[in-house]
């Protein structure tokens, strides 16, 4: 299997164990009376199994996109390091105005 595959295979498989643990935080916390509303349904299951796939998704994304930008090269040149110098003087800039007829008779 190829690495990137597999990259992503681990970090969608922790995406939803982040997502599990979330999920299990909202209930055991009951956020919002949550486990409550969840519990007294007799549908609440499906509730809690939307809010795991939703989370999950979520979760899984920024996990694979934080692993993918970790892997970036350092792309700073490899030559002199010069710096402007700052000098504190100030600089004469000119600013022309052009007169344009705004005022147009058709």
């Amino acid at each position: 299997m190829p690495q990137l595959i597999r990259l992503y295979i681990v970090q969608v498989l922790a995406g939803f164990g982040l997502s599990a643990l979330f999920v299990g935080a909202l209930l055991f916390y009951n956020v919002a009376n949550l486990w409550h509303l969840v519990s007294t349904s007799p549908v609440g299951w499906i509730a809690v199994a939307m809010l795991f796939f939703a989370n999950g998704i979520v979760f899984a994304g920024v996990q694979f996109a934080i692993s993918i930008m970790r892997m970036a090269e350092d792309d700073t040149p490899g030559g002199g390091k010069r710096q402007p110098r700052v000098t504190g003087e100030p600089v004469r800039v000119t600013a022309e105005a052009v007169k344009r007829d705004v005022l147009r008779k058709v």
